[in-house]
């Protein structure tokens, strides 16, 4: 008999994942996040192996001890910040979006201290997901207003580049292999990268009806996306700038959102609209396909779920 999930309340991870060709046996062990209908939303884990998520409706970060099962919750400054994307930097503070307040903050664990970093333009109202390149410059996305930004943390300087692509929504992003950040433009079918030094956009056409929304970097220097509109996976070459895209077993509506790639080159793009993970071994996403019961009733834990099935998966 299962226990019921509250939307929105309940934190899982894969922890053991044990797959042939044809099925697998997962277990998934659950945490409950302390404040109730907190969202737990977009985790990241830390230098210490901790696990950290944004609480979006509750103005906390929470940090979770997957050996110990602690959870710490630390409250923000700001009401209703609405932090959505984390990261840690290599210190092991982490930085987050505030994205109903417009500015990117960063919290010290240790004294649980905030130091907060508005945007220069009001016009940029919403940073949705921020990311490290390798010489520690924040790259983040600017959701609805349409902006790209970088933040240096040695001197706070935040500079914006608004994407050339009207209400294009800048979402999910990373840095490739290169050292070069590239995010999905979740309001059209393209991908686009930013030139590290100028911060001129330049923008990659999917195939018509595709609406990107992450992406996840392989180690081959590849890109996968996840087709949130189409009910595809999809896969950008930057060195070729060749596209593309396998249709999901759950069909159209499967609505793919969180995506992962395990250090072998395995994709793991979750469902979010189905509870099911799907794997691909870029040549068929229907190698291998399998039930997670009940996950995604809880609606915002699948990148929690995606992101720390990779986790465990390298650490195997």
């Amino acid at each position: 008999m299962h226990r019921k999930l509250e939307p929105c309340f309940l934190l899982l991870i894969a922890i053991t994942t044990l797959w042939a060709a044809s099925n697998a046996n997962v277990s998934i062990k659950e945490w409950d996040v302390p404040t109730p209908n907190a969202r737990p939303h977009d985790p990241a884990l830390a230098p210490d192996g901790s696990l950290w998520v944004t609480e979006q409706a509750a103005n906390n970060l929470g940090r979770l001890d997957p050996h110990t099962g602690q959870f710490k919750e630390f409250p923000l400054k700001t009401p209703e910040s609405g932090p959505h994307g984390l990261v840690a930097d290599r210190e092991g503070n982490i930085w987050f979006t505030a994205n109903y307040k417009g500015y990117i903050g960063k919290l010290n664990p240790k004294s649980g201290e905030v130091t907060e970093y508005h945007m220069p333009d009001p016009h940029a109202r919403d940073p949705h997901t921020p990311v490290f390149d390798r010489d520690g410059i924040l790259w983040f996305t600017v959701q609805e207003s349409n902006f790209v930004g970088r933040l240096d943390p040695r001197t706070g300087q935040i500079k914006l580049k608004e994407v050339p692509t009207p209400h294009a929504v800048p979402y999910g992003m990373v840095v490739s292999s290169k050292g070069v950040p590239y995010f999905c433009e979740f309001g059209t079918n393209k991908l686009a990268s930013i030139d590290p030094k100028s911060m001129a956009i330049t923008e990659y056409a999917l195939p018509e009806g595709a609406r990107p929304r992450r992406l996840a970097l392989a180690p081959d220097g590849t890109i996968y996306y996840s087709d949130y509109a189409s009910g595809r996976l999809g896969h950008f070459d930057p060195a070729t700038k060749h596209v593309e895209e396998w249709p999901s077993p759950g069909g159209s509506a499967s609505h793919p959102y969180g995506i992962a790639v395990t250090s072998d080159g395995i994709v793991f793009p979750s469902a979010a609209q189905q509870t099911t993970f799907g794997e691909d071994r870029r040549i068929d996403w229907k190698c291998s396909m399998w039930n997670i019961h009940r996950i995604f009733l809880v609606f915002h834990v699948e990148h929690f779920v995606s992101a720390n099935l990779y986790w465990q998966l390298c650490t195997l």
